[in-house]
């Protein structure tokens, strides 16, 4: 069985419930459409690592598959949403990402309500497996403090892992709640990171803005069925960060070392290998300062026949500014949303044109 067979069968297995189909309902006077959004979270470092503000719309150049792109939305850090861009209800499709239903004029160009993405959704996804008997109350602290630290911050999240996911706390505003959470996941059996990772960022793939997935893990995957790569895939698709951080058990073990540096990457987090306590709260601070730092920019894509991988190039416009660094997601496979018997939408590439 391929890899991509693998990802099918976890994303019927687990149907995704976000969205609607693309119905166009017409009445005398109005359209409502489904149109693509595709939305970025984009962090700009100096020479030295140190973040760059302040940064303009127009200070950015966005292109996919060599088709220049115009920003529709833009937001720097915790600040509030501006929109920007007028688009055409002919450009509306029913994929993943997407932007939930939208009203547009009859005729002509249409003005797009984009949606209210201000502040980050936070799912953080705790190895409770047996590689963790070790400094598993270190572990829990280190979380906790993270928890207690965010700000600006939509909502957050807390799951847990070994052989299976467990949805400690479901997405919420109440850090309370999860808080709790943490205090009470124990360790146990073997673990199926990669499984259980795939399952978050599905539960993250309808949410709107900047949405990230902070791994806290121990040790390698011993127990997944699906392939790293296809998680990322997913991950890059429907534009959910991905941060690692690993103890030594894992760095000891190059190939998890170097999956989830590429994991990471892929999807325009970081990995953090983290030698003690110390070196755990200092990675967490790290994710919760790039969170803060990170401008979430969308556009609704130009029309482009390619039905696969769309590769996405950001950059700085001016000579002066090339001296910055920019880390995002590098592209996306369309993901088409499919009714199902009971109702529920599942997620799955589109289908080449005819």
């Amino acid at each position: 069985m391929t890899k991509r067979c693998f990802l099918l069968f976890w994303l019927a297995a687990f149907p995704f419930s976000g969205g609607g189909g693309a119905v166009a309902q017409e009445d005398a006077s109005r359209i409502h459409v489904n149109v693509v959004l595709v939305q970025l979270s984009v962090a700009v470092t100096d020479r030295k690592g140190n973040y760059v503000s302040g940064l303009r719309p127009e200070d950015f150049t966005i292109v996919e598959d060599k088709i220049p792109e115009k920003i529709a939305t833009f937001e720097e850090g915790n600040e509030p949403t501006r929109r920007l861009i007028n688009v055409s209800p002919s450009n509306s499709r029913s994929m993943v990402p997407a932007a939930p239903t939208e009203t547009a004029s009859s005729g002509g160009d249409a003005t797009i309500a984009a949606p209210q993405v201000a502040g980050s959704n936070v799912f953080i996804l705790f190895d409770t497996s047996n590689y963790m008997y070790r400094g598993f109350v270190f572990a829990q602290d280190a979380i906790a403090d993270f928890i207690r630290s965010l700000e600006g911050v939509s909502k957050v999240a807390l799951y847990s892992y070994s052989r299976d996911l467990s949805r400690v706390a479901t997405l919420t505003s109440d850090r309370y709640q999860v808080l709790r959470g943490v205090r009470n996941t124990v360790a146990g059996d073997d673990a199926a990171l990669y499984n259980s990772l795939l399952m978050t960022v599905k539960d993250a793939a309808p949410l709107t803005g900047r949405k990230a997935i902070v791994v806290f893990s121990n040790g390698p995957d011993n127990a997944s069925l699906v392939p790293p790569e296809d998680v990322a895939e997913l991950a890059q698709s429907t534009g959910t960060i991905i941060y690692m951080i690993s103890t030594r058990e894992a760095e000891t073990e190059p190939v998890s070392a170097a999956v989830f540096e590429r994991m990471s990457k892929a999807t325009g987090g970081k990995a953090y290998f983290s030698k003690d306590w110390r070196d755990e709260k200092q990675a967490f601070n790290s994710i919760r300062e790039d969170l803060a730092h990170l401008y979430a920019i969308s556009y609704y894509p130009q029309p482009n026949a390619n039905h696969g991988w769309r590769a996405i190039t950001v950059k700085l416009a001016g000579k002066e500014m090339q001296k910055y660094h920019i880390r995002t997601r590098d592209g996306y496979r369309l993901l088409q949303q499919t009714q199902t018997s009971g109702g529920l939408a599942s997620l799955g590439p589109e289908p080449a044109s005819k």
